[in-house]
């Protein structure tokens, strides 16, 4: 009877498996194909997206004059057309020799009355290049960085879902500018350019801080509610601060009626030089 109670009492012992032996290598190995996968597909996924929010248009913007059109006409036909200030957008698909492409280039008028009109470009542009006449900046250097304060401000105000344009500032005609021992042509339109925008911008950005009118700048001006001038460090003003993103600097010229079809070094002779921006072309994503 004690015999017979006792071994009632024992209970069977349940088997206890190692986690280790459920995971054999066969497992581990699907396991890790479909987390390959998985993270695949997601990067190409978040790949497709980022091209998707890029756009494929370069924007021509700039000040009335400043040489936007004979630029887009040289790219696009090999000559410079004698031009005259438009008031329409033009787009052109301009080939690119070194890499078999083309790039769809978007002439945006620079008249005070439509220049808003870039805004519309905006959601489709892989890049804006800004066309500053460097021979006139000096005189007209507040209208000018008016002008580029405007699409500074839209490009900080993309939503972050959207990739921000590349900027480029161009130095144009700049073969109007006398060169020295020390620096090209190209180079001094360059550094007046950066130069005079820099000062004029940082003007607007006291202004816009401080909500008080700044010598150059009118009423309308001083109360402007454009932002997109914010600068790291110091926080005066200074491209190569800008939170906005990199902005790149190059010198162009053209010679109105002058075919393409010289080579490269007669062309940059004679003053006629769209090489730098060509290359910037060429480089983009």
């Amino acid at each position: 009877m004690g015999d017979y109670s006792a071994s009632a009492s024992k209970q069977p012992e349940s088997e206890v498996i190692a986690p280790v032996s459920v995971f054999t290598s066969q497992t581990l190995f699907i396991l890790a194909l479909i987390l390959a996968v998985v993270l695949v597909t997601a990067t190409v996924l978040l790949a497709r997206k980022k091209f998707a929010n890029r756009g494929d248009a370069i924007i021509l913007v700039g000040c009335s004059d400043a040489g936007k059109t004979a630029i887009l006409s040289t790219l696009a036909y090999q000559q410079t057309l004698p031009t005259h200030a438009s008031m329409q957008t033009n787009a052109v698909l301009v080939p690119l020799p070194s890499s078999q492409k083309a790039v769809r280039i978007i002439d945006v008028p620079g008249h005070p009355r439509i220049r808003n009109q870039f805004q519309e470009h905006v959601p489709h542009a892989k890049a804006i290049a800004f066309i500053v006449d460097a021979s006139t900046v000096s005189r007209n250097g507040a209208a000018v960085a008016e002008h580029l304060h405007m699409i500074m401000h839209a490009l900080t105000s993309l939503p972050p879902s959207r990739e921000t344009p590349s900027l480029v500032i161009v130095a144009h005609k700049c073969d109007l500018l006398r060169s020295t021992a020390t620096a090209s042509s190209e180079q001094l339109a360059i550094i007046r350019v950066r130069t005079i925008l820099e000062r004029e911008l940082e003007k607007r950005q006291v202004s816009h801080v401080n909500g008080v009118a700044v010598e150059g700048l009118g009423a309308k001006d001083a109360e402007s509610e454009l932002g997109g001038l914010e600068c790291s460090g110091s926080g005066e003003f200074k491209f190569a601060d800008w939170e906005g993103g990199e902005i790149g600097f190059i010198g162009t010229s053209v010679i109105v009626g002058k075919a393409a079809s010289v080579t490269a070094d007669e062309k940059r002779h004679a003053g006629d030089d769209l090489a730098s921006f060509q290359e910037w072309l060429e480089e983009l994503p």
